[in-house]
């Protein structure tokens, strides 16, 4: 309460201070305007940056209460704004986001902004120095507008955490059916519509600022897309810099925009890209110096003509039953499995070459040793030390690892020094709600000896690479001789994300919201968002954005949320 009345009474003195003597209509609507839109509205002198901030404050102003989308408001963002307004009369124009207000996940820090990562631990936390990525956006002109909601610390805090939960502001709503969830087992206050992964889509998919950055270490980009019908793209891990970003893993981390449309992600992609290896991110210097950081030339219509395109049928699409295994897994429902026949369909019309089935060799192995499916990331209690021989420690060593890493780049000031710290003071306030659904993944985490345990984890490590890319994705581009392989909705995410291979995932339709255990039968769920993804090998992006160019073009299946006008 108290923040959502400090943000409101903010945001109505913002708009009163810089509105006055503007015009309670302009001509010019940010709802579902596009970056290239707000430039050439600028451009010609029809709105300035000002006018777009205060058109989204407004409108975070009227429906901020109903999503939660924001943990903080930029209090200087009409500064921003106005500076680079007259940098444009000056004929000075920074970049291609020059005037555009973008919003930043809350684990990215953010000079004069706190940076939280949603845990009461990092409340108020103004980070000593600025992330790789808002430097970027800030070269490319951007204004920052706000911080947004996020699952607390990624979503590596407790296992069975609802998705945009924290424990500073609660739970995201989803703009497409914005009803909290009324089954008496899950009547918690969470929605009703899940959001998906930790990075949160509700501001953007509601027209709250043109787009905004994510990160993701396993579809926490790729799942809030989905959900809320936005355009991601999850790129190769090295391609953007995560330096001055709340880790997990080093091994899997990436930064990725989250916009309405392939061109603005596009855009927002070219101006997060760094030119040269950044210092504080050995990952950066991966990256193929022959690598475009000006996608447009990639926004062609007629991509897809003669693109091949696999469909892994098996897990994906239809059930399988791993070896050892006694129940099938994975597989689409009905209206899921129309929905992507459609997709194909569309694909073929448009001149693409559908390789069906692709099976990928290590979902269908037939032994449990070389089967992905029997390969999971170990959390809960239930992998703690000892109770972890069948999965990967890949997550909770590199928590460790690089966590601490992390708290010792914020220097005195940090809040905690440690993991340990930071269990000791979650368990010291939880009967504040510090820790609502534990912090199981925190301790298994935390066990983690960076010595003994290393052998271990590299081995986990290798073991992963060689199910989802050697054996995985990389087996079946090469056998098929694909560009890209098509998931539904953000279903590939795990495979694609172990390796740190990129996705494009696109909105496409709906299907039924029809969870296990159902509904009451007097709540009429919304439809909830579907979309498809197109994923590659490493460094494929531009050939991947092409794909989700002309795939969005032939489609436009995206509609705004009808409840917020």
């Amino acid at each position: 309460m108290r923040r959502a009345t400090a943000l409101l009474l903010g945001l109505a003195a913002l708009t009163a201070l810089y509105g006055q003597g503007r015009s309670a209509q302009p001509a010019f609507r940010v709802v579902e305007a596009t970056i290239p839109e707000m430039r050439a509205a600028m451009e010609r002198g029809q709105i300035t940056s000002a006018e777009l901030v205060r058109q989204y404050l407004v409108r975070i102003g009227l429906y901020e209460d109903r999503l939660n989308a924001i943990i903080a408001v930029n209090p200087k963002t009409l500064e921003e704004a106005a500076a680079r307004d007259r940098e444009r009369s000056a004929g000075q124009t920074r970049g291609p986001l020059h005037g555009i207000p973008i919003a930043l996940k809350d684990n990215i820090h953010t000079a004069g902004m706190p940076t939280t990562g949603g845990a009461v631990a990092f409340d108020g936390l103004v980070p000593p120095y600025e992330a790789t990525v808002t430097k970027k956006l800030r070269e490319a002109g951007a204004v920052i507008v706000a911080k947004t909601g996020m699952t607390e610390l990624a979503n590596w805090v407790a296992q069975g955490m609802p998705g945009n939960y924290n424990a500073l502001t609660g739970y995201g709503m989803n703009p497409y059916d914005p009803r909290r969830d009324p089954r008496p087992g899950t009547a918690d206050g969470r929605p009703a519509l899940n959001t998906s992964g930790s990075s949160s889509g509700i501001g953007t998919a509601a027209n709250l600022w043109a787009a905004n950055i994510g990160t993701e270490t396993s579809g926490s980009i790729l799942g809030p897309a989905n959900q809320n019908m936005l355009v991601g793209i999850k790129p190769t891990v090295g391609r953007v810099s995560r330096y001055g970003i709340i880790p997990i893993t080093a091994d899997q981390d990436t930064a990725g925009p989250m916009a309405r449309t392939v061109t603005d992600a596009a855009i927002v992609l070219s101006a997060i890209e760094s030119a040269a290896p950044d210092p504080n991110d050995s990952a950066t210097a991966k990256r193929p110096a022959a690598a475009p950081r000006d996608y447009s030339s990639f926004l062609r219509k007629d991509a897809l003509k003669r693109a091949r395109i696999g469909i892994p049928r098996a897990f994906y699409y239809e059930a399988v039953t791993p070896p050892g295994a006694k129940e099938p897994r994975g597989g689409l429902n009905a209206e899921q499995s129309k929905l992507m026949e459609e997709a194909i369909a569309v694909l073929k019309q448009q001149g693409a070459v559908i390789v069906d089935p692709v099976n990928i060799p290590s979902i269908v192995a037939a032994d449990a040793e070389n089967n992905l499916l029997r390969w999971r990331i170990c959390a809960g209690m239930g992998a703690a030390k000892g109770k972890d021989d069948n999965c990967s420690v890949v997550f909770k060593y590199g928590m460790k690892r690089d966590f601490n890493r992390w708290l010792a780049t914020l220097g005195p000031e940090a809040p905690v020094k440690s993991l340990t710290e930071l269990r000791t003071f979650n368990l010291a306030r939880q009967a504040g709600g510090a820790i609502k659904y534990g912090q199981a993944q925190l301790d298994i985490s935390d066990e983690m000896d960076l010595e003994r345990d290393r052998a271990r984890y590299e081995a986990d490590r290798a073991r992963g690479i060689l199910l989802t890319a050697e054996r995985g994705i990389d087996a079946a581009l090469q056998k098929h001789k694909l560009d890209a392989l098509l998931f539904p909705g953000a279903s590939g995410y795990d495979i694609a994300a172990t390796p740190g291979y990129p996705t494009v995932i696109v909105p496409f339709g709906t299907v039924p919201n029809s969870p296990n255990p159902p509904f009451p039968d007097r709540f009429d769920a919304k439809p909830q968002p579907f979309g498809v993804s197109f994923t590659g090998t490493a460094w494929s992006e531009p050939r991947l954005i092409g794909l989700a160019y002309a795939f969005e073009q032939a489609t436009k299946r995206r509609f705004p949320p009808p409840e917020f006008p």
